[in-house]
């Protein structure tokens, strides 16, 4: 890898600045509390995993559709990025059991992975550029799966801790709060265009 400062800094600022993982991680631990909302969280990372080692494995031909596919996955995505603002705007402090059995769980968290159009350009753009150029063998593409995945989940409860550590401040100023995160993720959607 001639540029792994590049590599480093990509990663680490694509990984950690705000998305719909991490907004979604913060919102959901604040509200429900990190420990419960772990189902999700872990849902998260097995569907970043898989996203990622498609993308490693079969980053060639996807590097070559992508021009085809990119304003459909753009569409969809920004919806998905926008339905996700109206939820967090809409919702209200304190707990609801039938909210809190859908949303925190495993299966939610990953198959939200596969519209997730920051962690689809994210995992091409690192397979394309930074990885299948100059290690193509089984293991790297496996080493670098696991590393990129580990460091989404030290992202993912890095927000999420934020989130339950200020849970009572939340809690007290939740219109603004949702508020941030909603415009938050109406700028995510809205660059992606």
């Amino acid at each position: 890898m001639p540029n792994f400062p590049a590599f480093v800094s990509y990663v680490l600022l694509t990984t950690f600045t705000p998305g719909p993982n991490n907004i979604m991680a913060m919102s959901y631990a604040s509200k429900f509390g990190f420990k419960k909302s772990l189902p999700l969280f872990f849902g998260i990372i097995t569907g970043f995993v898989i996203v990622f080692a498609i993308s490693n494995f079969f980053s060639v031909t996807l590097y070559s559709i992508i021009p085809t596919i990119k304003p459909v996955m753009t569409v969809i995505g920004a919806s998905y990025i926008l339905w996700l603002a109206y939820k967090i705007l809409r919702s209200k402090p304190g707990h609801d059991a039938h909210e809190e059995k859908h949303a925190n769980n495993f299966i939610t968290g990953m198959l939200l992975q596969f519209v997730n159009p920051k962690l689809i350009l994210y995992s091409i753009t690192t397979a394309s550029t930074f990885i299948v150029p100059y290690y193509t063998g089984f293991f790297f593409l496996v080493l670098f799966t696991i590393v990129l995945g580990f460091l989404g989940l030290m992202s993912i409860f890095s927000w999420a801790a934020f989130g339950a550590l200020f849970q009572k401040f939340f809690f007290g100023h939740s219109t603004l709060i949702n508020t941030v995160m909603a415009l938050l993720l109406v700028y995510t959607a809205y660059s992606l265009f």
